[in-house]
């Protein structure tokens, strides 16, 4: 990172998009670490994460947010939708992603919150799966005429496709300015926060379709001996059914759930790893302003 460089530039990129687009997946390859936790279920983020990529001569602020939510109406959800506004709003560039060469009514309603008054770069992630690669250029073309893009980049996420060229795309829209955060952060988020986060994570992958949407992680203790982090969670879900569920026959699948969690930690921390979970009932704690507060949303 050259700082004495008189063109060094700095500003936070928002990356909105409808659930399940590749929004946390982009995040997490740029970042080169995972910061925000991601799963073929939709909705899996819900807060507002800050990653941090440093290069040579621009430092890139991520506010990976969660996807416009518009099939639920309780307190979480409506707390979400609020997070993506809140970003639109303080940032100086927006990435709109959506799936490669797909656009449908749900994106479409994100297209309708697009702030008119900054930089948006239109990004066809999930590049790898577009089969018929001449159906681009078309399409690029059509969607230019629904909103005024200030550039469009076809990427893939996964495995790096042309994320050097959207990079160099978005630093052209940031302002002149130091970096905010030293050269080797990659989040602003606490090691605690990541902690639940992840355990969230093997909670989407690892159960069924209904109980991932109701449940979450508070981190009960956080302590670090050395290179020792000994965490204790719950996970809280609606009804003694889905607890059940996340138990498993003997606690098999509490305790499939917390070997990956712990093996994704010691990665991300660079130690060892002592977990213990436990899965509570909170009923209703996704419309429960006091329950949200403790687990961390705005």
């Amino acid at each position: 990172m050259d700082t004495s460089n008189p063109d060094f530039r700095t500003g936070f990129i928002a990356i909105i998009g409808r659930p399940n687009v590749g929004k946390s997946t982009l995040t997490n390859h740029i970042v080169g670490a995972k910061v925000s936790i991601t799963s073929r279920k939709a909705q899996t983020t819900r807060h507002r994460i800050h990653g941090i990529y440093t290069s040579e001569d621009a430092q890139f602020i991520f506010v990976d947010t969660p996807g416009f939510q518009t099939q639920y109406n309780n307190a979480l959800n409506r707390g979400m939708n609020k997070t993506v506004m809140d970003a639109l709003h303080s940032t100086d560039v927006v990435l709109f992603v959506i799936e490669g060469t797909r656009f449908d009514e749900r994106d479409q309603r994100v297209l309708e919150l697009l702030p008119s008054d900054l930089p948006v770069i239109l990004v066809l992630n999930k590049l790898d799966l577009v089969k018929d690669k001449d159906q681009l250029l078309p399409f690029i073309s059509s969607m230019n005429e629904l909103f005024k893009f200030a550039a469009i980049v076809p990427i893939s996420a996964r495995n790096g496709e042309h994320v050097p060229q959207l990079l160099a795309e978005i630093r052209n829209y940031l302002p002149i300015a130091a970096p905010m955060f030293d050269e080797d952060d990659i989040t602003d988020k606490s090691e605690r926060f990541l902690a639940a986060e992840i355990v969230r994570e093997k909670v989407f992958r690892l159960s069924g379709e209904e109980v991932p949407y109701s449940a979450s992680v508070m981190i009960e203790k956080f302590e670090q001996e050395g290179e020792l982090r000994r965490i204790f969670a719950s996970i809280l879900v609606d009804r003694d059914n889905q607890k059940a569920i996340l138990i498993g026959h003997e606690g098999s699948k509490l305790k499939e759930i917390g070997t990956s969690a712990r093996l994704d930690m010691e990665r991300l921390f660079g130690g060892k790893v002592y977990l213990e979970l436990w899965v509570k009932v909170k009923g209703g704690w996704a419309d429960s302003e006091r329950i949200l507060k403790q687990l961390g949303y705005d």
